[in-house]
């Protein structure tokens, strides 16, 4: 028999807090009991008691843990404990821990939620959340599952919460009919449970989300020369998740962070020069839906602001630039950013006016070195959407081609569209470059938007962080709703034809974005833009780019 449990006041469960809990090795599926956290290890088989302020762990099965292991999903109804294991639905009294058989499915049961009479149980191989009444254990129906992954569940009043781990989603379905309402992308990758928590003084219901993955480290061993090796330990946690969905835009943030951002370049060329008359344009934040810009500062050297395509730009000016002369010169940027995801369906762009002139004349045309005359790229460009013609549907369509042709691979340099398609591999702009070239021929507006992702560990605040590449995506163009964002190739995990679409018109917080739709850094001498040919940014300049994250943003109003 496990002990009595220990109750924490309201106070003590709200806030931003990651709560870590000791010795936990892979949770899964979570619940509360009031103001109680109950969470399932599960590799270990614990099912324990959480102190989500201090972290401190019991285990209330300490005789059954055999019985709980590769239990995925939980929920509490009551005094009722429901699980999932292997392909079987199991039920106990709580702390009494002797499960009880209520179903088995054809194939692995993942999540589980209860709500009265009523189970819901999600099946990825079934691609479908099934429905039994607990009484009868009779089917009642079936919603499909709203994502690709492993998804685990919870429930409360009218809405039905669904956790993908793969699409790093929580999707928000109509409990009544599996419609999806919104959805909302988590901070942070591989979401394995989720419950609802419920403040018993202000009726506030807050969603508390687990994550369980693996992370790379490097380890000290004195028998191997060199010692240091690389590594691999379990991570897990929960974290708060907070969200605000606005049903006119249909738009839904997420979690966010307030980031330090610096661009600065380094004069430093490989070949020295003679520069007279020098105008170096690098691209500054944007303010966007989901980004807003705090503040920005010159760094080395002043700068005035131009704005290009509605886009703002710092202009850095030289008088010239001889051999041996040295300068540091950027920009240093307060940023907020959330995670961001909307909700479109066919259905919304059926009867949508046709794209303005303008926007043709500046979205469907190849300014870039898109190859869109190659019959290589024209022929793919009729394949990626054969018959469709609703716009959202011809770009999911498009996505999804590009996906199943092609596979991620790191270039020194980007080749045009007609090469990449042909050797099927590429780097994410050149996913980009294929992405443009194949919706512009199909009539769909598009642009570039970049340059970096903030290396995403939000738990390594207030340290300098480095990305490792810089990093470009798209927007397409919607008239009469705007610009929606696409992530290039990262949604690309190999799976033929059926991609997760966390990023299809979703961008997470570490997503920065700078200068849409525009070069990101120009160089100028004498009133003439210099071509790569004459003399590159690259071989003139180092750059260095840090970020440091400063602080979680506050939570949203639901």
């Amino acid at each position: 028999m496990g002990s009595a449990l220990t109750s924490f006041p309201n106070s003590q469960m709200f806030g931003q807090r990651t709560i870590r809990p000791l010795c936990a090795a892979a949770l899964g599926g979570i619940a509360f009991i009031k103001n109680t956290l109950i969470a399932i290890d599960s590799n270990r088989g614990y099912l324990l008691q959480v102190d989500p302020v201090t972290d401190n762990t019991k285990i209330l099965n300490p005789h059954h843990t055999s019985e709980f292991m590769d239990i995925t999903g939980i929920s509490l109804w009551e005094d009722t404990l429901w699980v999932t294991r292997g392909k079987s639905i199991y039920l106990c009294k709580f702390n009494s821990w002797g499960l009880e058989h209520f179903i088995t499915l054809p194939y692995q049961a993942d999540g589980i939620a209860v709500w009265g009479s009523t189970v819901y149980v999600s099946c990825q191989k079934m691609g479908a959340i099934l429905i039994y009444d607990c009484e009868t254990r009779r089917k009642i129906t079936q919603f499909y599952a709203p994502g690709v992954g492993i998804a685990n569940l919870a429930v409360c009043e009218e809405t039905l919460w669904v956790a993908d781990k793969v699409e790093q989603t929580i999707f928000a379905l109509d409990r009544a009919t599996g419609d999806i309402r919104f959805s909302i992308l988590t901070p942070f990758e591989c979401p394995t449970g989720l419950a609802v928590h419920s403040n018993s003084e202000s009726g506030k219901e807050t969603i508390y989300v687990a994550y369980a993955s693996e992370e790379a480290f490097i380890r000290d061993n004195p028998n191997a020369d060199p010692s240091q090796e690389l590594a691999y330990r379990d991570r897990t946690f929960i974290h708060p998740l907070s969200y605000h969905y606005d049903p006119q835009t249909r738009c839904c943030l997420s979690n966010g962070y307030r980031i330090e951002m610096s661009y600065i370049e380094e004069i430093a060329p490989l070949e020295e020069v003679y520069l007279p008359e020098v105008e170096w344009r690098i691209a500054l934040p944007s303010n966007t839906d989901r980004q807003r810009v705090v503040s920005v500062e010159a760094v080395g050297l002043p700068f005035s602001e131009e704005i290009i395509d509605g886009q703002k730009v710092a202009v850095f000016k030289f008088e010239t630039l001889v051999p041996g002369e040295r300068h540091l010169f950027g920009w240093k940027a307060i940023l907020e950013v959330r995670g961001v995801k909307y909700r479109l369906t066919p259905r919304d762009v059926e009867n949508i006016p046709e794209l303005s002139e303008e926007f043709q004349t500046r979205y469907l045309v190849d300014d870039d070195e898109l190859a869109m005359d190659n019959t290589i790229v024209q022929d793919a460009a009729k394949v990626a959407v054969g018959s469709e013609t609703n716009l959202l549907r011809k770009m999911y369509s498009i996505r999804n081609y590009v996906y199943d042709q092609l596979s991620y691979s790191i270039k020194p340099h980007i080749d045009a569209p007609d090469v990449v398609l042909e050797r099927g591999t590429g780097s994410c702009g050149e996913y980009v470059g294929v992405l443009l070239a194949l919706c512009r021929l199909n009539g769909i507006a598009c642009r570039t938007v970049g340059r970096y992702k903030c290396p995403p560990y939000a738990d390594h605040q207030g340290i300098p962080l480095e990305p490792d590449f810089n990093h470009v995506w798209l927007e397409f163009y919607i008239p009469s709703i705007g610009w929606l964002p696409m992530e290039s190739n990262p949604d690309d995990l190999g799976y033929q034809s059926a991609h997760p679409t966390r990023f299809f018109m979703g961008l997470s917080w570490y997503h920065i974005e700078i200068g849409k739709g525009i070069s990101f850094e120009t160089l100028m001498s004498k009133g003439e833009r210099l071509k790569k040919e004459d003399i590159s940014i690259g071989e003139l300049a180092i750059n260095h780019i840090r970020f440091k994250i400063i602080e979680e943003l506050p939570p949203l109003n639901q």
